[in-house]
């Protein structure tokens, strides 16, 4: 097994490698323009495609679910609707993969093995830490956190009741550290009321890891039709064996 190879079915070194590129990625988002951006998205779309490589077909089109949904998510979010904006005012494009990458980052954290047989613990871990943090921004911090706690109610639901609780919790760690030092260090920034309901909002809000819940659950609902497509395809675009072939 090669070194990358390893990196990627390892849930403890992939975590350790997406915390690395993330830091390091957003702090350099920081002191670039557009052409910067756009190295930087060259380089995240080259990691996630190099994963591929690695990850188990299931996998793989849970990613590209994902991948898909967020973006189309961030456009009605930030560039329409306005509820975040990023530092240059446009999308970048290291965006969509990096949605590909958080999501599996939460699926590994998920699989890390003494994590995997204490995924009660992990769950209940992150109903506590996005509860804490809703009751902070509604009672503590200066500014006010309304659109977040309602965010992480719908968070919490999921984490009871969802498909997957575990994966859930995991990507909530790793969105958690995702917006706080996304915003920390300006890359992105959170309107401070939900445009057009004058809904309070923080920066970031306590349950912005609930969106990342409905691209999971999108992720898993359909990923096996994904597959079941793409299998579809592959069949019929194999020539025909000739009369007499075995």
């Amino acid at each position: 097994m090669g070194i990358v190879e390893r990196v990627v079915r390892t849930p403890v070194l992939f975590c350790l490698a997406t915390l690395l590129i993330t830091t390091a990625g957003l702090a350099l988002d920081s002191q670039v323009g557009l052409r910067g951006q756009l190295v930087l998205a060259l380089c995240t779309w080259g990691f996630l495609g190099v994963a591929f490589i690695y990850l188990t077909p299931m996998e793989r089109a849970q990613t590209s679910v994902v991948v898909v949904v967020a973006t189309c998510a961030e456009i009605i979010g930030s560039v329409i609707w306005g509820v975040y904006v990023y530092r240059l005012g446009n999308l970048p494009l290291f965006v969509p993969p990096g949605h590909g990458l958080v999501y599996l980052t939460g699926l590994r954290l998920s699989q890390i093995p003494w994590l995997r047989t204490r995924g009660r613990a992990l769950v209940i871990a992150a109903i506590a830490t996005v509860s804490g943090w809703a009751l902070l921004g509604l009672f503590v911090f200066e500014r006010k956190d309304v659109a977040g706690a309602i965010g992480a109610a719908v968070l919490v639901l999921f984490l009871i009741k969802g498909r997957a609780p575990a994966v859930y919790a995991g990507v909530f760690f790793a969105v958690a550290y995702l917006e706080i030092y996304g915003t920390w260090i300006g890359t992105w920034e959170w309107a401070a009321e939900v445009p057009g309901t004058g809904i309070p909002d923080g920066n970031p809000p306590s349950g912005a890891a609930s969106g990342y819940v409905f691209f999971d659950i999108a992720a898993l609902s359909l990923a096996p039709a994904v597959l079941g497509a793409w299998a579809s395809m592959r069949h019929r675009l194999r020539p025909p064996r000739a009369p007499g072939a075995t």
